[in-house]
């Protein structure tokens, strides 16, 4: 693994901390909430997904880069976090399908990292003080200018970050002539999902974040998909609003990650920004409908209250999280609505959990 020729980056943590390690990517800054994915590998799969912008990502994972890149394997138009932070970085892949090095990749697409730092250390630090702003450098060697900079980045709580990274135009997935139709609300949505929906006999037409319900409903769709997304669920109020009406029509309703959120919060149960978050492919579920349990994939850093599920007469939990008892699932009662916090699509990830869209497909017949 070259790295010879790089020259020296800073990470700086939001509480002083600082790492010093190799730049990776593009010499420049990055800010951003810092955040780490326990994944062995889909590692562009991550880099793409809409849900972290905004964030900078530590991979646990020893080795990043070694298979490159495919340009098949990204889940959105480009790369969406804001920054890097690994172990052993390569600038060589061993892949023959591989479209080019992940040290290219970043600089086609100004992506700033460290490599060649205590990880486990990081991460440590992390699951014990929480989530933070960080600041990666590698063009400022002022350890305390960047301390002062890390300070002005403002807290991923109350961040409406959806309407940032959703289409600007409405567009089309699937066969035209399928027998269902589902109107997507775009809050940041994975390309997988979108996949995994429309192979299913559904014809979908995705609407950018910030669309109203009765422009949704215009297209006479059987059913709705709210989408995975970045930000503080809470403050996405228009998103709330639109799914508000949906409910009201009884039309069937799926919600992932993000759109889990929203769901709760449309029926008054609140959500809160959690401690470091979920973020990796092996986190361990149960659903409580069938007793049975799955492996999931998992990117969120906000999570809906259990506690204000309990007061809640309209909403019951379908799926709980095995490690931490938080809510992996809801469904509303009376309602052909329900959701998930993690990532069935599974990409990266394992495969348990795609029976969801099967429901979904089923309950809009």
């Amino acid at each position: 693994m070259k790295h010879s020729t790089r020259s020296f980056a800073w990470l700086v943590l939001e509480d002083g901390i600082a790492f010093k390690g190799l730049a990776i990517g593009k010499i420049g800054t990055t800010k951003g909430e810092i955040c780490f994915n326990t994944g062995m590998t889909g590692y562009q799969e991550i880099y793409t997904d809409p849900s972290y912008f905004g964030q900078i990502i530590v991979n646990t994972n020893a080795h990043i880069g070694n298979y490159g890149v495919n340009q098949s394997e990204q889940e959105s138009n480009g790369i969406k976090f804001s920054g890097l932070v690994c172990k052993s970085f390569s600038d060589i892949h061993s892949r023959h399908a591989a479209d080019g090095t992940l040290q290219k990749y970043f600089e086609d697409n100004s992506i700033v990292g460290i490599s060649d730092i205590d990880t486990r250390q990081l991460v440590k630090l992390i699951r014990s003080k929480g989530g933070m702003n960080a600041i990666i450098s590698s063009e400022v060697d002022d350890l305390e200018h960047l301390r002062n900079e890390v300070k002005l980045i403002p807290s991923m709580k109350g961040l409406e970050l959806s309407s940032k990274v959703s289409t600007t135009h409405t567009y089309f997935v699937g066969d035209e002539a399928a027998p269902k139709k589902v109107a997507v609300l775009d809050l940041g949505i994975k390309k997988s999902i979108l996949t995994h929906i429309s192979k299913r006999g559904v014809y979908c037409k995705v609407f950018p974040a910030q669309t109203t319900f009765e422009e949704m409903q215009q297209w006479n769709p059987d059913g709705y998909f709210i989408s995975n997304g970045p930000g503080d669920p809470s403050v996405t109020t228009y998103a709330i609003d639109t799914v508000k009406k949906i409910l009201a029509i009884n039309k069937p309703l799926f919600g992932i990650c993000l759109g889990h959120q929203i769901l709760a919060e449309a029926n008054g149960v609140k959500t809160y920004k959690m401690h470091h978050g979920h973020r990796g492919l092996n986190h361990p579920v149960k659903n409580l409908l069938t007793g049975k349990s799955e492996i999931t994939s998992q990117n969120h850093g906000f999570a809906v209250s259990i506690d204000e599920v309990a007061k809640n007469n309209t909403v019951e939990i379908t799926h709980i999280n095995l490690n931490d008892n938080t809510v992996e699932g809801i469904r509303i009662k009376d309602k052909k609505a329900f959701s998930v916090q993690y990532h069935p699509e599974s990409a990266p990830g394992p495969h348990d959990s795609r029976y969801l869209f099967d429901e979904f497909v089923s309950s809009l017949n």
